[in-house]
């Protein structure tokens, strides 16, 4: 049974993974600077929403198969290390690549050369060869790999057994090795250079980031022409292949693709324009719908209820949701402003929906949840999602 350790394996994308590693065969530790998390995986009660994660978690840790920790000693003893630690963007919105390199240093007086080391989140290309030479110069000839995850938070397990692997290696025993890991998964995998695996994750991530955009776009116009932009895109995809990928509108965000984009543009010296108007037209929307609410109702006199502070629908993380940009836009506009989320809990502010739908004159829908398909309201709600099937129009 080969160990493998998952530096940063307490969030989003390295529990799923530990889980069904350890679920697979191997034994797998979860390595976490963070106290409170490693302490509720421990405790059997995952850290967040995962479709299918928490009977798994009860499972691996009855056998003894998977545990989580704080103390970077397990390394020493692992065959595998997987690192997680994605590529940030500043408060400068500039990518920074040194975040990798940091979590790396903290590892390496517990690596030696007969592991193999896997990189799985986005990285800022060139950051692979940067941590390969780190390794060497401190007399680490291990096997690098990036293998980068492409995966849909909230159906990260049913994923990881089914999606091709993509894997960066610059040798067929690097490769080898890596691919081996993923293929206990039953999953297919495909060997390109690191430098390539790079661009693939990051041209994956720009490339949904755009296909929402322009779809948003598409809303827009036929916002502005008073017409129904889900009836539109209903006529366009109705049996025809071709434009069956074209999404519905809605507030585009999380974690990754508008940070992956800015870091493709960073990469290009900035001349990434399809990129930057992507970045305008998804981040701008909520400023829009407010603009367009404007133009019917007094907000200044009005209490505005948001539904839904999550990213995405069905998800409990907020991060980088434009629930919360609409909520600063109204709270400037607005007399007040109320927002609810039948799955987020680490927001104190947020209200039930029942006093929502109490207190607000008006409602927005933030974040589809499917919750929200049977509201029951004598209020205006703007539905930019057509999640209560009354039309997109704002």
């Amino acid at each position: 049974m080969e160990k493998v350790v998952i530096v940063g394996g307490g969030g989003h994308v390295g529990l799923p993974l530990a889980l069904i590693l350890a679920d697979s065969g191997f034994k797998v530790v979860s390595l976490d600077i963070s106290f409170q998390t490693v302490a509720t995986i421990n405790s059997g009660v995952m850290p967040f929403v995962e479709n299918g994660a928490a009977d798994l978690l009860t499972k691996n840790l009855g056998s003894q198969s998977f545990y989580a920790s704080t103390n970077y000693e397990e390394i020493s003893s692992a065959d595998v290390v997987i690192v997680v630690i994605g590529t940030p963007v500043d408060e400068y919105l500039n990518p920074d690549p040194n975040s990798v390199m940091h979590a790396l240093t903290a590892c390496i007086p517990y690596l030696n050369s007969d592991q193999l080391v896997i990189l799985r989140s986005t990285v800022f290309p060139g950051v692979t060869k940067r941590i390969k030479n780190l390794l060497v110069q401190n007399n680490l000839h291990l096997d690098l790999t990036f293998c980068p995850e492409r995966i849909l938070e909230g159906h990260a397990l049913k994923e990881l057994r089914e999606l091709p692997q993509i894997v960066g290696a610059w040798d067929e025993k690097s490769a080898s090795r890596a691919s081996a890991i993923f293929k206990t998964l039953g999953v297919k995998t495909f060997h390109v250079s690191p430098e390539e695996a790079e661009l693939a994750k990051l041209f994956t991530n720009a490339w949904r980031y755009i296909k929402f955009a322009a779809a948003n776009q598409f809303w827009l116009i036929s916002n502005e022409a008073g017409l129904d932009y889900s009836k539109v895109r209903d006529a366009i995809i109705f049996d025809y292949p071709r434009a069956s990928d074209l999404p519905n509108a809605g507030f585009s965000a999380g974690p990754c693709l508008l940070k992956d984009t800015m870091q493709l543009a960073a990469f290009s010296n900035n001349n990434f324009n399809l990129g930057h108007s992507a970045m305008m037209i998804n981040e701008g929307l909520p400023l829009y719908v407010v603009s367009k609410i404007e133009e019917r109702y007094d907000l200044k006199d009005l209490n505005v209820g948001i539904l839904g502070a999550a990213f995405k629908g069905e998800s409990d993380d907020i991060r980088s949701s434009l629930s919360y940009k609409l909520k600063k836009i109204l709270d400037f506009k607005s007399k007040r402003v109320l927002m609810s989320d039948p799955f987020v809990t680490v927001d104190s502010k947020l209200v039930s929906q029942a006093e929502i739908l109490s207190e607000s004159d008006i409602l927005i829908i933030g974040a589809p949840h499917n919750a929200y398909k049977n509201l029951s309201t004598d209020k205006p709600v703007f539905d930019i999602w057509n999640l209560i099937g009354n039309g997109n129009r704002v």
